[in-house]
């Protein structure tokens, strides 16, 4: 089964009602069954996309490879016995790239390349949110803002990911199962190498590699403000002996100072009872104490703590 294709295109100005109205349904339905979808016609160029590929492979054999091979998890796994498994670790190579932070410098283009794709990322989340907001019945403009709650802005954050080719990938995850803690999440990954993979009713399915999509996800903050009506799904990545993976993820997160709740339109009763389905009231910076913590183990037990501070 193949993860769930969508063409933005189609919920645009140029669209016709009814392939509006199709398109906003298939959204809302992916986000429901799945949590997981790819997003082709997006909006941004395939110059862009390309340009980017281009920068952060260079980048990895430049600034980070070297690195990578002499690092204590590169020798570990190598003086692992057979049979054995490397616990409590990731085989990944991994920056992340904010708005204040120092980027690399390096690497010709990088840091130009880069801003300019974080800005289409940005606004490709405020599309997306918009489009949630319309298929759950909330004002336009309602995840955003309760994202940019608390005095603060909403956090935007780009990791830039390598799987390098992994000696005994049988040995090793690529990244450990998790949900993501945030709100909405777009991957742009290789359209090549392959190794990302969702859980969907207790099963693991292959994230196809795809030229030049964006990769959809829902995070844990999605899941309280639709009062679980978009479950966060769980995703890892396998290691791979051949073919050094490329993984850019950006992220749309609430202000560590922003409340997060159900939606009150999503609760029965007019919002009476916004605990009676298990999702509390929370401070998200709260909420990231916990999943520091317990990243890679079950979302449940997260809300429970939280619920508690």
């Amino acid at each position: 089964m193949a993860i769930p294709v969508v063409d933005f295109s189609k919920v645009g100005n140029g669209a016709s009602p009814e392939e509006r109205a199709a398109t906003m349904a298939l959204i809302a339905k992916h986000c429901e069954e799945w949590g997981f979808f790819q997003l082709v016609n997006h909006g941004i160029s395939e110059e862009l996309l390309e340009r980017v590929k281009k920068v952060c492979t260079e980048f990895f054999k430049l600034e980070r490879e070297q690195n990578f091979k002499q690092s204590p998890l590169f020798k570990s796994l190598s003086d692992l016995p057979d049979g054995q498994k490397l616990e409590n670790v990731d085989w990944e190579d991994v920056i992340t790239l904010l708005d204040h932070n120092e980027w690399p410098s390096k690497t010709l283009g990088f840091k130009e390349t880069m801003a300019e794709y974080r800005a289409e990322l940005r606004k490709l989340a405020g599309q997306v949110m918009e489009v949630m907001d319309e298929n759950l019945g909330l004002p336009k403009g309602y995840i955003k803002n309760a994202f940019n709650s608390g005095g603060e802005e909403a956090f935007f954050g780009t990791k830039v990911n390598h799987y390098p080719p992994c000696p005994k990938p049988e040995m090793v995850n690529g990244l450990r199962a998790h949900t993501d803690a945030g709100g909405v999440i777009m991957l742009f990954q290789d359209d090549v190498v392959g190794g990302l993979e969702v859980l969907k009713d207790g099963e693991w399915f292959d994230v196809q590699p795809m030229r030049n999509s964006i990769v959809i996800n829902t995070g844990d903050q999605v899941e309280v403000l639709s009062n679980g009506r978009y479950k966060s799904a769980w995703h890892r990545v396998q290691a791979k002996p051949d073919g050094n993976r490329m993984s850019i993820a950006s992220f749309y997160n609430p202000s560590m100072k922003a409340t997060i709740a159900p939606a009150p339109q999503l609760v029965e009763n007019g919002g009476v009872g916004v605990e009676a389905f298990g999702y509390p009231e929370f401070v998200f910076g709260d909420y990231m104490s916990v999943y520091a913590e317990q990243k890679f183990d079950p979302k449940e037990p997260r809300f429970q703590a939280v619920r508690a501070m």
